[in-house]
């Protein structure tokens, strides 16, 4: 990673290929601080490692939880005290918390189980999760995140579904063409919505348009997505069905034959998980939750926390070094010592980019 140091602005040059043409530029604080628009994240740990986390924090830098601090709805968020300007639009609009920017791989999540609840990348029996390629996809075919302050309810059975909730925040797509970062926080307004039944579990998939994509006008309800971009939902529902195929596992299955509900169904089932997530924030003891509920900013909830209290969790955090490199692929390069022969042997025909011309170099990439 090299860094670009303007006058006024810091960037984090992010390309994943020394002959690579093109550059994102994002611009941070520091080399490891992401400005978003309301929000700062603060990355921890080495990328693309087991101990990498992104945290949040306001802008006046008090951490925060992604999935307990920042607000469901746009109109309630708060900028150091000061509510937002009123919208030119009747629309009803939803934070996003972006865990997974299109075309990328790595199954990054909140952390509900961690305080503060950072994002990181989930891990599976020791190793690092990441979702295949689906033919003809790269990686996740929209940006991918959660819905902050809701809660889907595994003690729940959902009453048209007929199976309980996964105890995740309720998850949504940004089908816009515009590719987040991890930890972005964007305004999206609400299409419709897709039932996934997952492992026996409701897996709700709020489709949305992020309200900075120039489509976003021109999208206002699912039958608007076929005409503007047509081929995408029957491509979200191909995804969603076959990803985990590749692990062996069997397709996943839908509620409702695999049909889109409509924007008011949407809002209405946001609008219950919402309710399940208030319930367990607001409650000393929840039954059979592994929820970690500690937040900055909620003042009825026991699970409020101290400026101190949020800096010491970050704290104890590893600290933030340079990412671990990955194979073309998006997964990460996992290298030991032993297999050094195997990847200098396959290192000129697959991976031409990728030198082990030491042992130092080799060593300090296994760290």
């Amino acid at each position: 990673m090299r860094l670009l140091v303007g006058t006024a602005t810091r960037f984090v040059l992010l390309c994943s290929h020394p002959s690579q043409k093109s550059k994102c530029l994002v611009p941070v604080v520091s080399p490891h601080v992401r400005r978003m628009a309301h929000y700062l994240t603060e990355m921890r740990g080495r990328q693309n490692s087991p101990d990498y986390r992104v945290y949040f924090k306001t802008s006046n830098g008090k951490y925060i939880s992604p999935f307990h601090d920042i607000p469901l709805h746009v109109a309630d968020e708060q900028e150091c005290g000061v509510p937002p300007k009123k919208l030119k639009t009747n629309e009803i609009l939803f934070n996003m918390v972006v865990e997974v920017p299109r075309w990328t791989n790595a199954k990054m999540e909140i952390a509900t189980k961690e305080p503060l609840n950072p994002i990181k990348q989930d891990v599976k029996k020791g190793k690092l999760r990441y979702v295949a390629n689906i033919f003809p996809h790269k990686g996740y075919i929209w940006n991918y995140g959660a819905l902050p302050q809701t809660w889907e309810d595994p003690n729940h059975t959902d009453n048209e579904t007929k199976c309980c909730g996964d105890n995740d925040p309720i998850d949504v797509v940004d089908i816009g063409s515009i590719v987040c970062v991890t930890g972005q926080v964007i305004q999206v307004k609400v299409l419709g919505i897709l039932a996934l039944i997952d492992e026996g579990e409701t897996d709700w998939k709020v489709i949305a348009i992020n309200i900075e994509d120039p489509d976003a006008l021109s999208l206002n309800s699912i039958g608007d997505v076929r005409k503007v971009k047509p081929g995408y939902l029957e491509a979200t529902v191909e995804w969603f069905k076959k990803y985990k195929v590749p692990d062996g596992k069997p397709e996943n299955q839908f509620a409702f034959n695999g049909q889109f509900k409509d924007k008011d169904f949407a809002i209405e089932v946001i609008k219950s998980t919402h309710s399940y997530w208030k319930a367990i924030v607001s409650k000393a003891k929840t039954k059979d939750v592994e929820i970690v509920c500690q937040n900055s900013s909620l003042c009825d909830s026991p699970y409020k926390c101290s400026d101190a209290e949020a800096s010491a969790v970050v704290k104890a955090a590893a600290e933030y070094t340079e990412p671990l490199p990955l194979f073309p692929d998006g997964k990460c390069i996992s290298l030991y010592k032993h297999n050094i022969q195997k990847i200098r042997s396959i290192q000129s025909i697959a991976y031409p980019y990728i030198f082990f011309s030491t042992v130092d170099k080799w060593q300090f990439l296994s760290k």
